[in-house]
């Protein structure tokens, strides 16, 4: 997303959910750890304000058609927006045939949502840790969408990157904590569940005790210790509720990247943005759009890449990776996103390899597509963030 406070400052800001990553949730809220809050408390409006705003965003009511923000609806479009001074400065949880849930027959689960259920793992936290081998960090390298998240924020364009990934694949890729908002939680940082313990425990902690085929226990009362990603039955982190208030008010153009846009409230995060800021989706499909009354019942997000009314949404289909790198390209940061991803993967490779050569714990070996797959992520609310 960009701020419109100073347009030189930290500007585009990309509340996406990095480029296909697998794990999406259902559920409509959550957060782990002690830092989780109210989403009600987070809110600063009444709802009879709340009703009024949303009726005259979705049904434009009270105004006239708004006017055109992009001279072109298409990336190209986009991009030529991005370099105006109107700009201030892995598979899918639910893709048929790929994504998390379509390999978990073997932990012989009820459903394999639970696996994710917090009150589940409480009574069996075998099979979470289990696919956790699968899904820790450092088994897959930063995409080539968390790049180009990295290039706007080295550009002073990234306002804020709303992720569903719980990774930290945007954290090795180079964006620090105040540029991101990790909605469904992170395996940066775990706590015992113990609600008189919570002792926290580092990510190099966990990774020893997963690869160790053991199951975390607390080194001070011996109850499990759970990554701080949010599971069904969990609230979200309040950050994310904190955030959102300011951060989508003062964006300037919001990208989203690699969701269905089918989970709350994370969903609704794309229709909190002004009228008048384009809104830019790199996707497999088009997703997001709604008639308007589902989306004043909170269903949808009301985009509208195709209609005559159409004036500030436009949908790149295809890899995310391709889709950010034809950005790139229109914006002439092409080579230097190349040259980005190449050296950050050598770096990460000769890591690797020395912690091979040392006996550490090494994760398994790079494969090519687990290169071009973001992060699992945990689909709840897709957060555009305008790259």
């Amino acid at each position: 997303m960009e701020s419109r406070e100073d347009p030189g400052a930290a500007a585009t800001s990309s509340a996406s959910n990095e480029a296909d990553a697998a794990a999406e949730r259902e559920a409509a809220s959550g957060s782990s750890g002690s830092d989780s809050d109210d989403e009600g408390g987070a809110s600063g409006l009444t709802e009879m304000e709340f009703l009024r705003n949303l009726l005259s965003r979705t049904l434009n009511l009270g105004s006239e058609k708004p006017e055109k923000v992009l001279d072109e609806l298409t990336l190209e479009g986009v991009s030529r927006y991005m370099l105006t001074e109107k700009s201030a400065g892995i598979p899918d949880f639910r893709s048929p045939g790929t994504g998390l849930y379509a390999n978990l027959q073997q932990y012989n689960l009820p459903y394999p949502e639970a696996i994710f259920e917090i009150n589940y793992f409480k009574k069996h936290p075998e099979p979470f840790f289990a696919l956790a081998r699968e899904l820790y960090p450092g088994q897959f390298k930063p995409t080539v969408c968390h790049y180009f998240m990295r290039l706007l924020k080295e550009k002073g364009l990234l306002l804020r990157c709303y992720t569903q990934n719980i990774d930290t694949l945007e954290r090795v890729a180079g964006l620090d904590h105040e540029d991101l908002v990790e909605a469904h939680g992170t395996f940066f940082t775990s706590h015992c569940i113990s609600p008189t313990c919570k002792k926290m425990y580092s990510l190099e902690w966990m990774k020893e005790k997963i690869f160790s085929s053991l199951i975390p226990k607390c080194e001070k009362c011996q109850s499990v210790v759970k990554p701080d990603i949010v599971f069904f039955g969990e609230n979200l982190p309040s950050r994310f509720f904190s955030l959102m208030q300011s951060d989508f008010q003062n964006v300037d153009l919001l990208i989203i990247m690699g969701t269905s846009l089918q989970v709350q409230p994370f969903a609704s995060l794309v229709a909190r943005v002004p009228t008048n800021t384009p809104r830019l989706l790199i996707n497999k499909e088009k997703t997001g759009e709604s008639d308007p009354f589902m989306s004043l019942m909170g269903f949808g997000c009301g985009m509208d890449f195709d209609s005559e009314k159409a004036y500030r949404d436009v949908a790149w289909l295809g890899d995310c990776d391709e889709g950010c790198y034809a950005l790139a390209e229109f914006l002439g940061w092409k080579k230097e996103l190349e040259d980005l991803v190449k050296s950050e993967h050598a770096t990460i490779d000769a890591k690797s390899g020395q912690a091979v050569g040392d006996g550490a714990s090494a994760s398994r070996p790079h494969k090519k597509d687990h290169q071009q797959k973001p992060s699992p992520k945990r689909e709840r609310p897709p957060h555009p963030q305008d790259e």
